[in-house]
């Protein structure tokens, strides 16, 4: 079965090395999503890439990097995403936020014969 619906999607950009009471970040806002109940999230990690510093942090032998890229993706309905945003703003010190209306399209297995 099939359903679509309108959701919002925050993508998250972090470190690697970021932390948050003594936890990784990516971890801490996965935890604190289900938490909160939210539809789904998903973390991503890059191999290259630099933000507003212009660093480069890349997974190359020749400039290995211990701060690679995060991206957390997480998706629910526009309401849920509105509650939870303001929390963010004590959880993540440094980073990036976008936010974008999305259409999800839901497959939920097919029915037993």
């Amino acid at each position: 079965m099939k359903k679509e619906s309108d959701a919002v999607l925050l993508r998250i950009f972090i470190g690697e090395s970021d932390k948050y009471e003594g936890v990784p970040l990516s971890r801490y806002l996965v935890e604190f999503f289900k938490k909160e109940g939210l539809a789904g999230a998903t973390v991503l990690r890059g191999i290259s890439g630099f933000g507003k510093s212009s660093k480069l942090h890349t997974t190359s032998i020749l400039r290995l990097s211990d701060d690679l890229p995060i991206v957390i993706e997480v998706v629910d309905r526009k309401e849920n995403i509105e509650r939870i945003k303001p929390k963010l703003d004590n959880v993540i010190e440094e980073g990036l936020i976008t936010e974008e209306e999305v259409k999800i399209i839901l497959y939920e297995g097919r029915p037993a014969h």
